[in-house]
């Protein structure tokens, strides 16, 4: 399966040559290289099946001659069988017998694309099987009916749930990011999703590769701008859910959170349908999706091993993860600026319905709001399209709001503050009366996590649904089911019910018309309570970390006499220079961990040290503390060479992987034994100082055990300001904290710094950084990429990073420069500088819902459309730039530019991803 890519980007959609010879007849045998034995083989082959070609390869691996379950593996929509083969050869290593194929229309295969089509890709699938039960080293259940197991993502995962619909051979099933029901995932709730569908006929190489039946479906839906009877009903015989019935075999179902193609409704749907067969039914909520985000490939592959492992392998001991699983996030990865991931599980899957919440709305119960004429301008939400390289959704998993309404084509309606955090595991729903001056009405229902003040906006994963309401003329009541999702609302934020009459993602009528929304019910929002988040786990030393900590106290202190470089006195005063520094990893003559790193940093600084995992961050911190000796150049601590022990490191304190400590003593008390363990003088520790800073309080008189990982973390900073060293080191201090905790400890360090010392911070909080530090050295793959002042860094606030998919000619770029609002257009590195022209909007100031972004404020505004306050975001005129942004994005699309990624240059994120080149 390839849940790393699967929808590509418009210019990788069409699939790639293979990389493999095809040969006929019975295949060549040709070794793959593997770091550990047995050693895997692959044999490529073409197979007549009904007159179509495919192209296919099976895996083996040697060193016996026992029968093996066997797996056939299905790549995603636009890819081949070369899409798989990595996850093909691990498999294959695990002791399985692995095929992997290009299905019709694909890769090196012939004949054209069907969706799926029972009488075409699946009856592939059942020939498969049948090559499958005549090879020798393949186990079997019986005569002509192999042990075998079938996975995929998306197009892949599809055919993995029809082949167990319709052949009662496959033992399990491991789908994944796919649909069970494909007239819903396109038409939801008679709605087209124009964007999706028209991807699907493009990265199929146009609506000639298809079967013909299903080209001219979407030649009549696309015209018509809506799905008509016989549109859904040939989707849906294509679907999974047509054998529901008989699909009863194990399924592991991995479904995206970011994921505007196939939502987690659709396996929820497939999860009540198998498990109602009798079937065992384990449920994933991957972080990413067709929209983006991190796939959790590793993870991923770890578990569907284990799945087949169980129940292909019958090896009862093999643990396949819990009954549910989602993956929540919190923070920003420096590596690429996606969310940090962790796991939750339950014992049951809850459904999308469990323990709801009811929330009473506010805001005028009746409201009317046009759809304009054309459906134009639309609203947005999702980007289809924009895939892994900073898609929308991924944005909103970081806190970041991106979608932008029209005012008068929407109405809004908003709970109060929260008075306490709320954890949205499920979708939400919310009664409502339509009526229209048409006779059908689509809407478009959303709800935004809306901070105090309404200075941030977030459309949890940019997902909307959408909902024609038919015979809307007289008026018709109807129950909303929104989006699901696995959201944290902190407390002081509010929900906010948007209803829409556009999106820029699916058909709207055309013909203007007037709609009016009357709120009928509180919104119900499910918690799922029974869904846990595993807790941080301590490390193994945590319990003797005062001993730890003696050892490291005195390494820094040490007075050893050894050999030493002369003080630079021109350095006195300089808390760190960095001098052409290098270290080698072990063993290795020319591959760097750091290589060639200089920079200096001076009193007062807060200092950011960011770059993606494997810059050589660490490695650095851990030579300036004399843990470890660099190859070549130096440092100096001011003017003093580092090297272990050497005395100047008394003025250097250090928090490093967090801290631990003993659980049953005060605060005090510990940090009391941490200083008596470095045979420091008592009055030397400046103890008193040290806790103001932190700002821990009367909690200092209570034992470790009752603080909270905040408090922990603020005491772990108080034990390395102890002595109040001239440079404080810290490395991620902000790690398990929520946000609150981290604001206090932004405080801290800025605190520190006051006095004229310096601070220099490793974080991967982009944000926070960004608040936090007043210099930045950036590093990538061991070198320094840029240093200096955040400001410059960061650069003007009137220019936004557009990213492209793919380059565009200069005409084009000469139309964007042409555009309403835009000053200058220039090209860098992946896109475009588009600079903004100055002065006022074009919409009037008092009806601007702006996009958002959490480092813009806004006021609560009346909206001439409802009349009433709704907390809706309006930019200032210094934050007018927000809605411009949003309305640029719209000319972008259409105009055809190829837009990957846009927003503001500004902020740290986009410009520490420019420097480094998009991710590493």
């Amino acid at each position: 399966m390839d849940l790393r890519s699967p929808l590509r980007r418009p210019r990788q959609w069409l699939a790639a040559t293979a990389a493999v010879a095809v040969l006929a007849a019975a295949g060549t045998w040709t070794a793959v290289a593997s770091d550990k034995p047995p050693e895997v083989h692959r044999a490529d082959r073409v197979m007549a099946v009904d007159g179509v070609k495919l192209d296919t390869s099976y895996f083996t691996a040697g060193g016996t001659d026992a029968r093996r379950p066997a797996v056939l593996l299905a790549h995603g929509f636009g890819g081949s069988k070369d899409d798989v083969r990595k996850e093909a050869e691990d498999l294959a290593g695990d002791g399985y017998a692995v095929l992997t194929w290009s299905a019709r229309g694909f890769g090196k295969s012939t004949g054209k694309i069907g969706l799926n089509d029972p009488d075409g890709e699946v009856k592939d699938v059942s020939k498969l099987v049948d090559w499958l039960a005549k090879q020798p080293d393949v186990q079997l259940d019986k005569p002509g009916d192999p042990r075998v197991g079938v996975a995929g993502g998306s197009y892949g995962g599809a055919i993995s749930l029809l082949a167990a619909g319709y052949d009662d051979r496959v033992d399990a099933i491991a789908p994944a990011i796919t649909y069970w029901n494909l007239a819903d995932a396109l038409f939801p709730n008679g709605v087209f999703k124009k964007l999706w569908a028209s991807i699907f006929i493009n990265s199929g190489g146009g609506c000639a590769n298809f079967e013909p039946q299903l080209c001219a479906m979407y030649d009549r839906v696309a015209e018509a701008g809506k799905p008509d009877a016989a549109a859904r009903a040939l989707l849906e015989a294509r679907s999974p859910s047509a054998v529901a019935s008989h699909i009863n075999v194990p399924t592991l179902l991995l479904q995206g959170q970011t994921d505007s193609l196939f939502p987690l409704g659709q396996a929820d749907a497939a999860a009540k349908a198998i498990r109602a067969n009798g079937a065992p039914v384990d449920v994933d909520w991957i972080a990413g999706g067709h929209d983006g985000g991190d796939m959790e490939t590793s993870r991923v592959q770890a578990r569907v091993t284990s799945w087949f492992d169980r129940y292909l392998k019958d090896d009862k001991n093999t643990d396949t993860g819990p009954a549910f699983r989602v993956t929540r996030t919190g923070g920003v990865d420096s590596t690429d600026g996606a969310a940090q991931l962790r796991g939750a599980s339950g014992s049951v899957y809850p459904g999308l319905e469990k323990d709801p919440r009811a929330f009473a709305l506010t805001g005028r119960r009746e409201q009317s709001f046009t759809n304009p004429a054309g459906a134009s301008p639309p609203a947005i939400s999702a980007l289809p399209g924009l895939g892994s390289t900073g898609g929308l959704s991924q944005l909103s998993s970081l806190g970041i709001g991106v979608s932008l309404d029209f005012p008068g084509q929407y109405a809004a309606f908003a709970s109060k503050p929260l008075t306490q955090g709320l954890r949205i595991t499920g979708s939400p729903t919310v009664t409502v009366h339509v009526k229209s001056t048409s006779d059908d009405a689509v809407l478009f229902g959303k709800v935004y996590d809306v901070g105090p003040g309404g200075t941030q906006q977030v459309l949890p994963s940019q997902l909307v649904t959408p909902l024609r309401v038919e015979g809307a003329k007289a008026g018709k009541d109807v129950t909303i089911t929104l989006p699901a999702i696995d959201y944290d609302v902190q407390s002081g934020h509010h929900l906010r019910l948007v209803l829409a009459s556009t999106d820029l993602a699916y058909s709207s009528p055309t013909a203007p018309a007037t709609y009016t929304v009357t709120l009928k019910s509180d919104l119900k929002v499910p918690t799922a309570p029974g869904v846990t988040t595993a807790a941080a786990t301590l490390p193994s030393w945590v319990w003797w970390l005062p001993l730890a900590g003696a050892v490291f106290a005195l390494l820094l202190t040490g007075r050893r006499r050894t050999a030493t470089t002369p003080t630079d006195p021109e350095l006195a005063e300089v808390p760190l220079q960095i001098t052409d520094l290098s270290k080698r990893y072990a063993k290795s003559a020319d591959r760097y961990a750091v290589r060639d790193l200089s920079f200096r940093v001076e009193k007062g600084q807060v200092l950011g040290l960011l770059g993606p995992n494997g810059a050589g961050k660490t490695t650095t911190l851990r030579m300036l503390m004399g843990l470890i000796r660099p190859d070549d150049g130096e440092i100096r601590v001011f003017g003093h060479a580092i090297r272990p022990g050497a005395p100047v490191l008394s003025r250097v304190g250090a928090f490093v992987e967090g801290a631990g400590f003993l659980p049953h003593l005060s605060g005090r008390e510990n940090l009391e034994l941490y200083w008596q363990a470095t045979g420091r003088p008592p009055e030397d520790a400046h103890l008193e100082e040290a806790l103001e800073i932190a700002g821990l309080g009367d909690a200092l008189a209570r034992a470790v055990r009752t603080y909270s990982q905040g408090m922990r973390q603020r005491l772990a900073i108080a034990q390395a300001m102890l002595g109040l060293p001239d440079l404080l080191i810290l490395d991620e201090p902000t790690n398990g904290l929520d946000p609150p905790q981290i604001r206090e400890m932004r405080e801290v360090m800025i605190r520190y710094a006051e006095a004229g010392r310096t601070v220099i911070v490793s974080s991967h909080l982009l944000a926070e950084v960004e608040q936090s530090c007043t210099d930045l050295v950036v590093m990538d793959r061991g070198r320094l990429i840029q240093a200096g002042p955040v400001a410059e860094i960061i650069g003007s606030g009137d220019t936004l990073l557009v990213g492209l998919a793919a380059d565009i000619p200069d005409p084009l770029v000469e139309k964007v420069a042409a555009l309403p609002d835009v000053e200058s257009v220039t090209r860098a590195e992946g896109g475009l500088l588009v600079r903004l022209a100055p002065g006022d909007s074009p919409v009037p100031e008092d009806r601007l819902v702006a996009a958002n972004s959490p480092a813009q404020g806004a006021n609560t505004a009346t909206t001439e459309a409802s009349g009433t306050a709704l907390d809706a975001p309006v930019s200032p005129p210094s934050t007018q730039g927000s809605a411009t942004a949003a309305r640029l994005l719209v000319e972008l699309v259409r105009l055809e530019v190829p837009v990957s990624s846009v927003g503001p240059h500004r902020r740290l994120e986009d410009a520490f991803l420019t420097l480094i080149g998009g991710s590493a």
